[in-house]
């Protein structure tokens, strides 16, 4: 099997290493760590628009915290797509339409992580809804992350 862990691009191809070590010693190499971190940098960008609807929607639109996070969630993931798709996992052979659907699968498995997390940080704990959600999203983030390199984009 080809060590793609001394940084070394995909093959021409473009396709993803073999498939034959298990899940964990596919993860944790440094290409993989690369992308983690193109997907940390964009996750982070778009977070910062969701915490700005999520904030704009509780503050100005006086909605309850959590459908919030929920719409705030959603916007943020739809543009995170368009990113991911063009720098995250350049190469990917999944195509645009039924990418989009799968990643969108892989959103409401991290919104549900998301809301089920937060919702019980504002019940049993006395965190700020803000702080909550940024605690949260690491959670989720890392599972999104790894549903959409493995699933998805097939780029692990």
């Amino acid at each position: 099997m080809t060590d793609f862990s001394a940084g070394a691009e995909l093959p021409a191809s473009g396709e993803a290493p073999a498939r034959e070590a298990g899940l964990a010693s596919r993860l944790f190499n440094r290409r993989v760590g690369g992308m983690l971190l193109k997907n940390t940098a964009v996750s982070s960008a778009v977070f910062l628009v969701g915490l700005a609807v999520l904030w704009g929607l509780v503050q100005w639109g006086r909605m309850q915290a959590v459908p919030a996070a929920a719409i705030g969630f959603l916007t943020s993931n739809s543009l995170h797509y368009a990113l991911g798709r063009s720098w995250i996992f350049r190469g990917t052979d999944r195509a645009i339409g039924s990418g989009y659907l799968i990643f969108l699968v892989n959103a409401g498995v991290g919104m549900a992580i998301t809301i089920l997390l937060f919702a019980a940080l504002l019940k049993w704990t006395a965190i700020h809804y803000l702080v909550a959600r940024v605690i949260v999203s690491v959670f989720a983030g890392l599972a999104m992350f790894v549903l959409n390199a493995v699933l998805n984009f097939r780029q692990v």
